[in-house]
Parts: C-alpha cells; sequence; structure tokens
C-alpha cells in the first residue's frame, strides 16, 4: 500500500510535466529478477520457491520530449512488488520448552517451517532515446539509456531457521537447527541504477501508435543492520513492455 500511495504521488508530482510532453506512453509489462545478490540466492537454495516465482506483471508511465528529429528525453517510472510464501526445504518444526527446533523431513514434525518473502522495486529513470530513422516512418525503431532513483522495499517475515548454530539431538542422533521468529525489513529505501533499452513504434492512428520495448535496469540496494552480513541486494532485472503512445 505504501509503495501504492508513493507511485500516486510520483504521478501527481508529473503532473506539470505532463502538459508540455511531446509524447505521453501508457506501459504493461513483465518483469524478470535477476536476482543474483546472495540474499536472493540464500531463498531460493533454502525455500520451496524459484526466482520464476518473482517474474511478475508490471505498470509504467513515460513522458517523452523531443529534442531533435532523432533524439527524444523521456521521464517514466514503473512500479514493481512481489510477495511470496515459502517453506523450507527438507525441514520440519518442532516445538519444546527451549523453543522450536528444525529437524529433517524424515521425521513427522509438528509443523512445516515458512515465511514471506516480499521484494518492491519502483525505479524512477530519466532516458535518452535516439530514433535512427526519424519519427515519420511506418515503423519507429529505437534504441536508449540512462540513469535513475531506485525506490525499494524488501522483508522477511515468519520462521527462520538459523543454520549457523547446529544442535546435536542425543536421543534421535540427528542435527537439529533452532528456528526463531523474524521480521527483518529494509523499508522505503533508495538506491542509484542505470539502464539499456530498444524498441519500436508502430503509428496505428492519428497520434497513436502502439509500442514494444525491452529494458535491462542495473542497480544494487544496500542492507543495513535488519540483513547484516549480507551483500547489497540485487535490484537489477529484464522488463519486456508493451505500450499505447498518445502523440501531442
Amino acid at each position: 500500500m505504501k509503495k501504492l500511495l508513493l507511485l500516486i504521488t510520483i504521478m501527481v508530482l508529473l503532473i506539470p510535466v505532463l502538459s508540455r510532453a511531446d509524447v505521453v506512453t501508457f506501459k504493461v509489462g513483465y518483469f524478470i529478477p535477476r536476482a543474483e545478490s546472495d540474499l536472493w540466492q540464500t531463498e531460493f537454495e533454502n525455500m520451496n520457491f524459484t526466482k520464476s516465482n518473482f517474474q511478475d506483471n508490471n505498470f509504467g508511465f513515460t513522458y517523452e520530449y523531443f529534442l531533435s528529429r532523432q533524439l527524444s528525453l523521456a521521464i517514466s517510472v514503473d512500479g514493481y512488488s512481489k510477495n511470496k510464501v515459502g517453506v523450507y526445504r527438507g525441514y520440519v518444526g518442532y516445538q519444546d520448552y527451549d523453543g522450536d527446533w528444525a529437524y529433517p523431513d524424515n521425521f513427522l514434525g509438528e509443523f512445516t517451517p515458512a515465511h514471506n518473502f516480499n521484494v518492491t522495486i519502483t525505479p524512477l529513470q530519466v532516458s535518452l532515446k535516439i530514433v535512427p530513422l526519424g519519427r515519420g516512418e511506418k515503423i519507429i525503431p529505437y534504441i536508449g539509456g540512462g540513469v535513475g532513483l531506485y525506490l525499494w522495499s524488501v522483508r522477511l517475515q515468519g520462521d527462520l531457521i538459523d543454520f549457523s548454530d547446529p544442535w546435536w539431538d542425543t536421543a534421535n542422533e540427528v542435527t537439529i537447527y533452532p528456528i526463531y521468529p523474524t521480521d527483518a525489513r529494509e523499508e522505503n529505501k533508495i538506491s542509484f541504477g542505470y539502464h539499456i533499452m530498444a524498441g519500436l513504434m508502430i503509428p496505428v492512428a492519428n497520434r497513436i501508435s502502439i509500442e514494444g520495448e525491452f529494458k535491462l535496469n542495473k542497480a544494487k540496494g544496500n542492507l543495513t543492520e535488519a540483513f547484516e552480513g549480507f551483500e547489497p541486494f540485487d535490484l537489477s532485472g529484464y522488463i519486456v513492455t508493451i505500450g499505447l503512445n498518445y502523440w501531442f
């Protein structure tokens, strides 16, 4: 909800920009996270979800200004948010007077250790777009790139198995691990990143065209004490979008 309100606030602030834009684009796309930092990898190794479970739809807006016949400046905002509930692979939980413990899943277990993993990424980007053939063609290809501010959050809530603290259960002759409740979060963080893109526009009516675009975002966000010991969080990803352009 906070991210939705933030996205709405950004759009309201950009309303004055809309009055001066040459092209406005509304986009629907699909975000594929690169997910190559160690927090991502730890989740994929321990939980029953995969990288593909964090691919999802996203929505965006772009305001574009013509600087010349073949060059323009674009300001865009996109939104991505994904929450996934996962259970630990290969472990079940038992509770006793000392707390909760993770046992190998060849035991019956009293409960299944699980937690939520939530990631939200909202890039606000400035791009230069190059249109090699100009804008008067039946098909208008373009390339571009630029920089941006990435507003992001990550949250892990639920059961956490502490694999750094193994115990030996002498009665069952098995290694077990303590389970702790956790609510680790990094909220409303801002990081710097860059992107490259390529696409094409196809005019379909007076002042209207459709657009297809591929974009690669590259950014990382520093994690603080909530995720102590982890490297910067990978915010990068691939975005494939279809958009509707309105030309003023």
